[in-house]
């Protein structure tokens, strides 16, 4: 049975996990240049090796409070032309998960086509979630445009 791999991390208490083709690399949150006049989600800019990087606060897209006490992460990605750097919590590990531990999105899903499925791991559920469908064309332009 074919599997498939994903990058776990936490947002909060919640599990969260996205396809490792979809992470470029997870660097450790650091010095983010601000940005006027951007959405509140919008952390601000980083230098990643001579390369401006949006930074997106994944919690605040998601209206979810942050973690206190952690370091968080930074997972960077490539959508179409665009890179940007995605503030997580904490990322936890790399998971393989075969087609039948992974359940549709419920119903209740409807509008956030980013939800790709619940993955069920033992007593865990893991919202499968989708970077390339997490952002409208709209932002993506607005990436590639700061970067």
């Amino acid at each position: 049975m074919p599997e498939k791999q994903f990058v776990v991390f936490k947002l909060g208490t919640e599990e969260y996990a996205v396809p490792i083709f979809e992470v470029r690399e997870i660097i450790r949150y650091g010095e983010v240049k601000k940005l006027p006049d951007v959405p509140d989600y919008m952390e601000g800019i980083i230098n990643l090796r001579g390369n401006v990087v949006p930074v997106v606060n994944l919690s605040s897209k998601f209206g979810l409070t942050t973690c206190e006490g952690v370091e968080p992460k930074v997972i960077v990605s490539e959508i179409g032309d665009s890179r940007v750097g995605i503030i997580v919590d904490e990322v936890t590990e790399v998971l393989r998960l075969s087609d039948d531990q992974i359940e549709p999105p419920p119903f209740i899903n409807m509008g956030h086509d980013y939800i790709k499925g619940i993955g069920k791991v033992d007593d865990r559920l893991l919202v499968l979630l989708s970077l390339r469908s997490l952002f409208t064309e709209e932002e993506l332009h607005g990436f590639k445009e700061i970067s």
